[in-house]
């Protein structure tokens, strides 16, 4: 559902790359939550309720100096890792979206899509480079499989053009999606199916096809529910209740540029061989660097 008269909140800033070609895009979220956030409220002083620390095993409360993060290995032992050793262990943050091969769109299953985010361009002169990706990717029916850094957590995600967008679509990754193995699932084809059932069954959906219009459809519980608080709060039956205030991370800018010589590099580098060293309006990118180790 779009969200009309307000501009998105600037995410992310960094650049899209493959080759020795370098987009400056700033990304802003595509989605919002819709759905009824329940608040737990003290009943008796109407304050904010949140989470406790609490053990497990006595039900007493206690402080987060006492907490340590720890992984189960087996039979209930647990390897302890100090917040040293996982800081470690962060992937290294970097303000790109690295394009490392290219595949027709078809062959994503929708199962592995996870959070879309909408990319823009960012800075000056990237506006060019933007429609270049975007209408190649249109015209080859392919997407850019990448990585990316938000917030220290490494993401896989696929770079999709939509309408006059392109699409960061974050992925789940390979072991997280479980196997249809153990389902029963019918074998794929039409030879257990009667033509007729065929036939007809095609009839009714199109007969019940239309164009994909999103505002025909609602979340009709959430609908009914801020029905319900609309007429408490006009017989004016509400309370006063302080929030928390909360923080706003602030990603830093980066700065990017040129096209045709580097489009041209590229495919004398052999494609997707070469990595851009950070470019700064004006200048001549140096050669590419070595392929990281997978």
């Amino acid at each position: 559902m779009a969200t009309h008269g307000s501009n998105p909140r600037t995410l992310w800033k960094g650049a899209i790359s493959f080759g020795l070609v370098h987009i400056p895009v700033a990304l802003h979220s595509a989605t919002s939550e819709t759905g009824i956030d329940f608040d737990w409220l003290d009943k008796r002083t109407m304050d904010p309720v949140g989470y406790k620390r609490v053990n497990k095993k006595t039900g007493k409360e206690i402080d987060k100096d006492d907490i340590i993060k720890g992984v189960e290995a087996d039979d209930g032992r647990y390897v302890v890792l100090t917040d040293d050793e996982i800081k470690a262990a962060y992937p290294r943050a970097t303000q790109t979206i690295e394009i490392e091969a290219f595949v027709p769109l078809q062959e994503l299953p929708f199962v592995y899509l996870d959070r879309p985010y909408y990319l823009a361009p960012s800075g000056r002169g990237g506006e060019k480079v933007y429609a270049l990706l975007r209408e190649t990717l249109l015209k080859t029916g392919k997407v850019g499989i990448s990585r990316v850094v938000i917030q220290t957590k490494q993401h896989l995600a696929a770079l999709i053009p939509s309408g006059p967008a392109l699409i960061l679509n974050l992925l789940r990754w390979g072991e997280s999606i479980r196997s249809w193995d153990a389902l029963d699932l019918p074998a794929p084809g039409a030879k257990a199916l009667k033509e007729r059932e065929l036939e007809m069954a095609e009839q009714l959906v199109d007969e019940m096809t239309v164009h994909w219009d999103p505002n025909q459809y609602h979340d009709t519980f959430t609908e009914e529910v801020m029905k319900l608080v609309h007429r408490k709060v006009e017989a004016g039956e509400t309370e006063v209740v302080t929030q928390p205030e909360s923080e706003e991370s602030q990603a830093t800018p980066s700065n990017i540029v040129d096209l045709t010589e580097l489009l041209q590099k590229s495919l004398r580098g052999g494609g997707g061989e070469g990595k851009a060293t950070a470019a700064k309006a004006g200048t001549k990118p140096r050669a590419p660097a070595r392929r990281r180790a997978a």
